[in-house]
């Protein structure tokens, strides 16, 4: 989401917001009582239409054409203190895929991870919160298919509000989650003060190439 005026921050204000952005982030059992919805709804529980998963394969590319985002994604993992990494601020316009979760096109939620902005200025998820349901965008995999998915939902929701189970617990089919930082940058903390993330399903996916 584009946050005016945070850009010409003092280069080092934006670098800590930005390397904390996920401070909050925790994993959570893959086995809750009752699986989320892949987004918040004001009529209810979101069902996808029901698409076989595909098996794992590390996702090399995203593919977000309404935002204008075109990146190679990283691997991520956890920090020492157990928090989700962050790509590196020195490749701010690059995004992350969360490993030790499910691969994009697979059964249960795969989470990619970006930066909102950097000290030299917008980074590749900068604009997510422009994101709408009913967009798709695609991940490239290592095994030759595209998969192919549509957003259901986008939220902004308080980093100590953060909605673990919705984001990462296996919602029963092949999910998506991207997410930034966003809202208000609090110079005090030196951080964005909440989380854009945007929901998604598997529509489909492409032959591997032989």
């Amino acid at each position: 989401m584009r946050v005016p005026g945070r850009i010409g921050l003092a280069a080092g204000a934006v670098g800590v917001g930005a390397a904390v952005l996920f401070a909050v982030v925790r994993l959570v059992p893959s086995d809750p009582a009752e699986p989320p919805a892949p987004g918040p709804s004001a009529t209810g529980r979101i069902v996808p239409a029901t698409v076989a998963p595909l098996p794992p394969s590390t996702p090399v590319r995203l593919d977000v054409p309404r935002i204008g985002v075109r990146t190679a994604l990283m691997k991520l993992a956890k920090n020492p203190d157990r928090t989700v990494e962050t790509p590196p601020l020195a490749r701010a316009g690059e995004a992350g895929w969360y490993r030790l979760g499910p691969a994009p096109g697979s059964r249960g939620a795969a989470v990619i991870i970006g930066h909102v902005d950097s000290q030299r200025g917008p980074a590749v998820f900068y604009r997510l919160g422009e994101l709408r349901p009913g967009d798709r965008f695609s991940v490239r995999r290592a095994d030759g298919r595209t998969a192919v998915f549509r957003v259901d939902s986008v939220e902004r929701v308080p980093k100590d509000r953060f909605p673990t189970e919705r984001v990462y617990a296996d919602p029963g089919y092949p999910a998506i989650r991207l997410i930034t930082c966003g809202g208000r940058f609090d110079r005090g903390t030196g951080h964005y003060v909440d989380n854009v993330i945007a929901y998604g399903h598997l529509l489909g996916a492409s032959a591997a190439k032989r």
